[in-house]
């Protein structure tokens, strides 16, 4: 599948991966401050963004998209970065194509398999009837009716878009995703481990990466692997502590 991307500055590539129901701008400002001294491809994943749908979706499809991807661009040992959903396409590419990377960033998610916890998203899409409103204010007071956090609205309906029509239209495949989301809850597993290097960035306020319980898968599959933590910072931790984030990544990536 040929993904959209869009590609800033020189250097050593590094490939930033979204979360579910993300798309690649999600990334635009820390991608541009990355860019300075790395050549940044910001993609977007299948059924998200300005990529292809498909009702196939699951972690082989997605890593088979990011090989195509990297032997397309002809980038040679790029960095990978990716964050929830996103970190754990880039746990499976690594574990399954360790030759083809330098160095791998994990954002706030564990391989481990996770129970189903967007039901309130998923219900807040589908509260939403695309052919009544008349505006994005109208999407987003629906939508409060079941996600009460604005920033997860604000993230959520950066997939709204007028059409040609004028109509509005959600951007991801949300039929694709639902269908398969018991799979993209689930383990990445592997017999044979990354032996590079690789960093966990987890919120410290966030249940996704519990180190006490999560440590050993971890280091089974990552043996290389540090665990770092933002302390103050929630799942989406590069959106609520750019700062820290990026020293932390400059830091693991030039070292």
């Amino acid at each position: 599948m040929e993904l959209n991307f869009k590609v800033i500055g020189q250097g050593q590539p590094l490939i930033i991966l979204h979360g579910l129901f993300g798309t690649l701008d999600n990334w635009q400002t820390l991608g541009k401050q990355f860019s300075e001294t790395f050549q940044v491809y910001l993609v977007d994943l299948r059924n998200h963004g300005r990529s292809p749908h498909s009702d196939d979706f699951s972690y082989q499809l997605m890593s088979d998209d990011l090989l195509e991807f990297i032997d397309t661009h002809n980038l040679q040992n790029p960095y990978i970065l990716g964050h929830s959903m996103g970190g754990k396409v880039a746990m499976n590419f690594a574990l399954q194509h360790p030759e083809k990377l330098g160095k791998l960033l994990v954002a706030d998610i564990a391989p481990k398999a996770y129970p189903p916890h967007h039901d309130d998203i998923l219900a807040g899409f589908h509260s939403i009837d695309l052919a009544a409103i008349e505006s994005r204010q109208d999407a987003d007071e629906k939508l409060a009716e079941l996600v009460p956090d604005f920033g997860t609205r604000q993230f959520l309906l950066k997939n709204l878009y007028r059409q040609e029509d004028n109509s509005f239209a959600w951007r991801l495949n949300l039929a694709g995703i639902e269908k398969n989301l018991d799979h993209i809850l689930g383990n990445i597993e592997s017999q044979t481990p990354f032996d590079k290097p690789t960093l966990f960035i987890r919120g410290g306020t966030s249940r996704y990466i519990k180190p006490e319980q999560d440590l050993a898968q971890i280091q089974t599959l990552f043996p290389q692997a540090e665990i770092k933590t933002i302390e103050g910072a929630g799942h989406w931790l590069h959106a609520e502590k750019p700062a820290d984030f990026y020293q932390l990544t400059m830091a693991f990536l030039q070292a």
